[in-house]
């Protein structure tokens, strides 16, 4: 059999930081997606109901893509309260020739954070306002952390807000991102004026229940939902939707049973033949993205397989390139 190679979360850290060539990585798969010939899978969950827990697999087949990988990432969201990160995983690459297994990346959910905080970017890069310098954060953890540091790589970020449920932990990761990014980042325990102020908000959390109302989103807004990527969560009333200037989902299909955009047809916001843009779509320039300097724009984000492929592919390459990891053959 072929060789193998298991590369660490150590390993994939130092290969695959969340940087510019992460995040052109993910748009170009988000292009890739909007081609047509990509074959992304419905996502496959279990739900862990008694642990408060999920886990989700993904994967995509990319045309002209060496490799496809299969990921396992489950979120087990009481596992703060026992020392233990919510996220973990790994992704597995065979290849797209031969099906034949390649690799194992055993990042414990690290490339899912970069991949997700780079879509983030993405969307941001292409919806929000080139002039955008606030930002307003719902959430404190992981992803809190890392989507902010992705939106100071595509606009002039100078100040930041962050709400979170936990103050004590808002506080902590404001005070992280204030020395790690070199911005203003401050703690809001009032969650509309926050969202009222910035030019660009992301939500962070896995919330059953809506956090950001219609009625609070301004003229020239732009607003990333990420946190919505099962049938029970919800992050933005669906009035935040209907005000909306332009939605945009990463796939509508995904979006319309586990996205933001679910709750949005469950209340008849739009009817169920409605058609959007992708975000890919947009990145390619088959549709428009933000037309004017009023517009409010909301991306949905639920993770694709594609997303998923192209992270994974891209750390085995800069992998193979240094010599980085251990091979052994089966």
């Amino acid at each position: 059999m072929p060789d193998i190679k298991i590369l660490t979360e150590v390993e994939l850290r130092a290969l695959v930081p969340l940087d510019m060539n992460a995040i052109t990585c993910i748009e170009q798969g988000f292009a890739a997606l909007a081609g047509g010939k990509v074959i992304m899978p419905p996502i496959l969950t279990l739900m862990v109901p008694d642990h408060n827990g999920e886990v989700c697999v993904k994967t995509a087949y990319l045309p002209d893509v060496e490799s496809f990988a299969i990921k396992m990432s489950p979120g087990f969201f009481d596992n703060p309260k026992l020392g233990l990160p919510s996220t973990s995983g790994l992704l597995v690459l065979f290849s797209s020739t031969t099906g034949v297994l390649e690799a194992l990346l055993l990042d414990n959910g690290y490339l899912t954070d970069v991949r997700t905080a780079a879509a983030g970017a993405v969307a941001a890069q292409h919806l929000a306002r080139e002039d955008a310098t606030r930002a307003c954060v719902i959430g404190a953890g992981v992803q809190a952390r890392m989507q902010l540091k992705a939106l100071t790589l595509v606009r002039p970020i100078a100040s930041a807000v962050i709400w979170a449920r936990d103050a004590g932990k808002a506080d902590a990761t404001a005070t992280s991102l204030r020395a790690e990014l070199g911005i203003d980042v401050t703690v809001s325990t009032d969650i509309e004026s926050a969202v009222r102020l910035a030019d660009i908000v992301v939500t962070t959390t896995p919330s059953d229940r809506p956090l950001v109302m219609g009625d609070w989103l301004q003229p020239g807004q732009h607003i990333t939902a990420m946190g919505s990527d099962q049938e029970h969560k919800v992050e933005l009333d669906p009035t935040c939707l209907a005000k909306a200037t332009r939605y945009v989902p990463d796939s509508q299909a995904q979006c319309a049973i586990k996205g933001e955009l679910r709750s949005a047809l469950e209340v008849r916001v739009f009817g169920p033949d409605r058609a959007f843009s992708d975000l890919g779509d947009i990145v390619s320039g088959i549709a428009q993205g933000r037309a004017s300097e009023i517009d409010i724009t909301i991306a949905d984000l639920t993770g694709t397989g594609v997303q998923d492929t192209a992270i994974a592919t891209l750390a085995r390459q800069r992998a193979d390139a240094t010599g980085t990891g251990t091979t052994f053959t089966s």
